[in-house]
């Protein structure tokens, strides 16, 4: 990583920061109207314990689901990319399951397994951030080049090895970039959870506690924690892509 990759984002969280701060200076707004900046580090401070609490809570959830979701994922997407059939009749079930609002899908959820927490987030996270992957894994495959496969059959490689010499490099650029929306819809997944669920823990439901009492500035500290811990989450896949998939950047061409 360059020193560039560093301050460029860095000095564009402080900017963020700063026009935000100005923003509730310029407005006059109090507290429990919109929260500044300046507000946040004393509700870290008296809360730190909690947020390592329920922080962890949040990000094993969501680590958890979005593994979930890279193993279904990438299964579903090479059956639909490998079979036109598959990928005909699962098309429609997929894309009316995605354009259903997980918002209404949660509470069905929380009331079919009340008591298990951990599963039924762990489930949300999971079906809000699959669709992604299985859409990117299947066109990956299916829009793969016949005249590969056609030059590797006729000097008699077999269909696996086409798979890992051909069709698996190739669709690792979209999967990378499907898993990368996918880590920030695992995090609204959780924390949909955490927020509904009676027996909420989580960030969550540090969120809501905050919003029962008031607590903006709680509140805006567990906004920018769950931002926090999304971009850290994002650049691990980055980190990921480099090493697997580093060979299909040409922003340095």
């Amino acid at each position: 990583m360059t020193a560039r990759q560093v301050y460029v984002p860095v000095a564009a969280l402080l900017i963020f920061l700063a026009a935000w701060e100005a923003l509730v200076w310029v407005m006059g707004w109090p507290t429990f109207k919109m929260a500044a900046p300046s507000d946040l580090p004393p509700a870290y401070a008296k809360y730190w314990e909690l947020f390592l609490t329920m922080g962890w809570q949040t990000l094993w959830r969501t680590v958890a689901g979005l593994l979930l979701a890279v193993v279904f994922g990438t299964a579903l997407g090479m059956v639909m990319g490998f079979s036109r059939t598959m990928r005909d009749a699962l098309y429609p079930l997929l894309v009316g399951f995605n354009a259903v609002p997980k918002a209404t899908v949660v509470p069905i959820v929380a009331l079919m397994f009340v008591g298990w927490h951990d599963f039924n987030t762990v489930l949300i996270a999971f079906m809000i951030s699959f669709f992604p992957i299985a859409v990117s894994v299947s066109i990956g495959l299916s829009t793969l080049e016949p005249e590969y496969r056609d030059i590797l059959r006729s000097l008699g490689a077999s269909q696996s090895t086409i798979f890992w010499k051909i069709a698996l490099p190739k669709t690792l650029p979209e999967f990378f970039g499907a898993l990368k929306v996918s880590v920030t819809l695992a995090f609204i997944g959780t924390n949909l959870m955490e927020i509904v669920s009676p027996h909420g823990r989580g960030l969550g439901a540090l969120f809501d506690s905050g919003k029962t009492n008031s607590d903006y500035p709680l509140m805006f500290a567990v906004l920018i924690a769950l931002a926090l811990l999304g971009i850290l989450l994002y650049y691990i896949v980055v980190a990921l892509e480099k090493t697997f998939a580093g060979w299909a950047d040409r922003s340095n061409i």
